[in-house]
């Protein structure tokens, strides 16, 4: 198989994964509210000219995000323990809570899938996107 058509095949593939699998949300959040959420989880915390960065947005447009989300109590802002200059956003408990429901796959509905498969099946999918995982760690941070 051609690597396009492969590459064409899995987002086809997580596309419906993620259609079926996804948790409801109610939450009225922007794809880039969700973006910085995650930059700031995978990143512990975020000054605003990183979430700028991360979004290719002004620091101005970014900072406008950031009040948007302290104002939902989804993210706070703490100053630097080694430079007090420094601020840094950090997710709120509330956050966390939120982000998972708009990124992850609803847990029961994963597990009404992996229940229903022969369990090497089942070990096959996590291995794969474990090496799926490690592969784009490695190629993308």
């Amino acid at each position: 198989m051609q690597i396009d058509d492969m590459i064409e095949m899995i987002n086809e593939q997580w596309t419906d994964i993620y259609y079926l699998l996804h948790y409801t949300n109610k939450d009225n959040l922007t794809h880039q509210a969700i973006r910085l959420l995650q930059y700031i989880e995978k990143n512990g915390e975020a000054t605003i000219g990183d979430l700028a960065e991360h979004l290719a947005v002004s620091h101005n447009t970014a900072s406008e995000h950031t009040k948007r989300l302290i104002k939902k109590g989804l993210v706070s802002k703490k100053r630097g323990s080694l430079d007090e200059r420094k601020v840094f956003v950090v997710l709120t408990e509330e956050g966390r809570h939120i982000l998972y429901r708009h990124t992850r796959l609803d847990k029961e509905k994963l597990k009404k899938v992996l229940v229903q498969m022969d369990p090497c099946d089942a070990e096959l999918i996590r291995k794969a996107f474990a090496i799926l995982s490690e592969g784009a760690k490695k190629c993308l941070r």
